[in-house]
């Protein structure tokens, strides 16, 4: 019996295929093809002088749209490689700072040199990187609200990456979702508890399951009643820094960029929630 199911146990491979198909029905065999092709990678140069960064445009797309017109103190939980914390510094005003936070230290110092190169001094000096556990961050603010606006781009699945990496692919198993779920939600119930009243959250992840997605942003809903779904529009005028970006599908909570349908850009999952400022009435 043992030998039997050992025999008849899918390959890391085969798992991937049979979980995502049953996800994505006849669309699959066109978006896995997508994953192997090259993404949709722009140019993005915060000043005239900066050395240009370079990202997938659906990354630019889900950035911009957390709204920083009102934001003083923004927060990037986990923010190396660094090319979301660019977006941010660019589109802020020149009252705000940014703290770019990451909890790797080999991936924290990618961070800085990103920063240190592809930032201009004046908006530099606004930039703030530490190495934090981002799920713990809350505590060291007393679980004080402190910041106005907070991007979450969440570890994940990152599905694109384990496709084109034979290594990572026969390893793969559906338990990697799960675990990978926990962690997220982790990170996401801290920065809520760090986001001001009134404040803007946006969730993000490259991945393709809704497990990772959708199924997070639910929990948070369910937990945090106060909390609001917003649309995710792009909430900063970005002409200077990036052409026309791409579109996105929506989901039950949030939008999906899928590389099948936006030229290459993504996967790229973004969900933008508000804690709405609390009245005398309901405190």
């Amino acid at each position: 019996m043992k030998q039997s199911k050992k025999k008849n146990k899918l390959s890391g491979e085969e798992q991937f295929n049979e979980y995502y198909e049953a996800l994505f029905g006849g669309r699959w065999e066109i978006l896995r093809n997508s994953l192997s092709k090259e993404a949709d990678s722009r140019k993005y140069i915060v000043r005239a002088g900066c050395e240009p960064y370079f990202l997938d445009s659906a990354s630019i797309r889900a950035a911009a749209a957390l709204p920083l017109a009102n934001a003083h103190n923004i927060l990037d939980l986990c923010a190396a490689p660094g090319g979301k914390t660019l977006v941010l510094a660019s589109l802020m005003n020149d009252d705000a700072n940014l703290l770019s936070n990451e909890r790797s230290f080999e991936r924290k110092m990618r961070l800085d040199k990103v920063c240190a190169t592809c930032l201009p001094p004046r908006i530099k000096e606004r930039v703030r990187v530490i190495n934090k556990d981002g799920a713990k961050l809350c505590l060291a603010n007393e679980n004080e609200s402190f910041f106005d606006a907070i991007l979450l781009d969440a570890p994940c699945s990152s599905e694109r990456h384990v496709f084109n990496d034979r290594k990572y692919l026969d390893e793969w198993s559906p338990s990697r979702i799960k675990t990978l779920a926990i962690a997220q939600w982790s990170l996401l119930s801290s920065a809520w508890r760090m986001l001001k009243e009134g404040g803007f959250l946006l969730y993000s992840t490259c991945a393709l399951n809704k497990t990772e997605n959708d199924d997070i942003i639910r929990k948070l809903l369910k937990k945090f009643t106060e909390a609001r779904l917003v649309e995710p529009k792009i909430s900063n005028d970005i002409s200077a820094f990036a052409e026309k970006l791409p579109e996105y599908e929506k989901t039950e909570f949030g939008a999906h960029i899928l590389p099948d349908a936006s030229g290459g850009a993504g996967p790229l999952y973004f969900s933008l929630l508000q804690k709405p400022a609390q009245t005398d009435e309901n405190k």
